[in-house]
This record gives C-alpha cells, structure tokens and sequence, in this order.
C-alpha cells in the first residue's frame, strides 16, 4: 500500500540523509549555472521553456519533481517519471552549432542533467558541513541510478561513484563551453526578478536594492563560487567576488541559519510526509 510504501530510498539511505539539508537550494542554482554551459543542453531549455517569464514556477515545478523522486512512494515517483518522459518526448530543439533539430529527450542530455544535479547536491552538503564518507559519497551517486531510469536513462550507463562523476566530466569538458546563450542564463540565475515585493528603505536613501535582492545575490554568489574550478574558469567570476573559500563560508553559514527555522519552514509536505509514514512504520515493528 502507499500508506506503507517507503519510496525508492527511504530513511535509510544515504539520499535521504543528504537532502535532509535545506541548504541543498544551492546546490539547485549551481546545478543550472553547470547545466548552461552545455550548448545543445542549453538550445533545449532555451527553446523549449519560458523560465524568463515564469522563473520562480519553472523552479517551484522543478523542486517539486525531486522532492517527490526522493520522498514520494513508489508510485508516486515512478508517475511522476512518467508525467516527465512524456513531456520530454515531444519536446524538440535546434542544436545553435550545425542546425540540426534534435530530441531533447537524447540519453547524453538527459545524462547531463542528472549528473550536474546529483554532482551539486552532495558536494554541495559536504561542503556545507555535513558529514560524508567517501563511501557514502560513492553511495548517493549509486542510489541515484534510481533517479536516472525515471528520466528514461539505463542506469548502467549513469555514473555511479564519485570517480565515474570525474571521469565523466572530463570526458564532456571539451564540449563545454561559455556561448551567448549560456552567458545571458547565467546573468538571469543571478538577477532574477523576486516572487516577492521589494522590502526597499526609503528611496530618498538612493538605495535600489531592497534586503531580499541582496540576500538573493549573496546566494547566487556563494553558488558560483561553488562551482568547480574549470567551470567558474570559463564563467569567469561573472563579475562577482567569489572564491572557493568564501563559498564554503558562505555555504556553511546558510547551513546553520536555515537549520535554525522551524520544521514546517526547512521541510516541505512531501518530505514531511515520507518522514511520518517512515516514523509509522518503525513504531509498528518495535
């Protein structure tokens, strides 16, 4: 029964243990600087998607989609697969170098994806301060085969360690690179407009950026500065002072603050759900 259905990782795993951070928001904005760099990725999203006009929607469909992945029953993830692959099936691009029209559903796209955000999420949380072991590490990215049949991809062809994710990367680093289109994304990511209004001083302060634009700024920033070494070389900083140093305090920092908050503001009702089905269940064995 879904009731009694503990998903596809369950409490358990390394995977719930990493996203039980909220710090993993992040890792989320470092996966799409990552995913930009990718040309023919970049054509798909660009010619397929309105996240200029929708940004904070795009996004909010997008967490709602992992949460259930990780913390949904069975059922409801496998559906969710599907929702998504059938989406993607219809979805067509023109690759911006040959002209050539392609799927964007194509395995190397797909595979690309899910690397970048499985990459971001547990760097991202080791980074921040939780405690992983190699082991653990090699762990996550072997659960999250999972994930990547879901999307439509062979898991024996999804890296599955931490060194498969190197080896990966250096194997589509030279199909990378800093385009028109990846410049502007990035430029987006990083000033987007806010969902909210702005909490501005006065204007005749002469102050145009309210608290929530700079709170925003210095998560993007310590996002950036998170990235790996050759990626925020092709970026080139984007203007901002970021170093790695300073994204890992950052990061560290944003981990703390956000662990202060109250559950029902770290956690959203997919994952608090999976948690009481899981606390049910344990109650019911002992």
């Amino acid at each position: 029964m879904d009731s009694d259905d503990l998903g596809l990782f369950g409490p358990g795993s390394v995977t719930w243990k990493v996203h039980d951070e909220p710090v993993l928001i992040v890792a989320g904005l470092r996966s799409l600087y990552l995913q930009a760099l990718h040309p023919r990725a970049m054509a798909g999203v660009a010619q397929n998607s309105n996240y200029r006009a929708d940004a904070w929607g795009r996004l909010l469909r997008t967490a709602t989609y992992v949460g259930t992945v990780i913390y949904g029953t069975t059922s409801e993830a496998e559906a969710a697969g599907r929702r998504l692959r059938a989406l993607h099936a219809r979805m067509r691009a023109t690759d911006p170098t040959t002209g050539e029209e392609f799927r964007i559903d194509e395995p190397d796209l797909l595979r690309w994806v899910h690397v970048t955000e499985v990459e971001s999420f547990v760097s991202t949380a080791r980074r921040a301060g939780l405690s992983l072991t190699d082991a653990e590490v090699d762990g996550y990215y072997a659960e999250q085969r999972r994930a990547a049949a879901l999307v439509g991809l062979d898991p024996a062809d999804v890296p599955g360690s931490a060194a498969e994710v190197a080896d990966y990367y250096r194997a589509v680093r030279p199909h990378l690179r800093m385009t028109k289109e990846a410049a502007e994304t990035a430029l987006f990511l990083t000033a987007p407009p806010l969902p909210w209004k702005r909490l501005s001083l006065p204007a005749r302060l002469g102050l145009s950026l309210g608290p929530p634009r700079w709170a925003y700024l210095g998560v993007a920033g310590t996002a950036l500065g998170l990235l790996p070494p050759w990626a925020l070389r092709l970026y080139g900083g984007l203007g901002l002072p970021t170093t790695a140093l300073s994204a890992d305090l950052g990061v560290r920092a944003l981990r703390l603050a956000l662990a202060a908050l109250p559950r029902d503001w770290r956690e959203g009702p997919i994952q608090q759900a999976a948690k009481n089905r899981a606390a049910r269940l344990t109650a019911g064995t002992t």
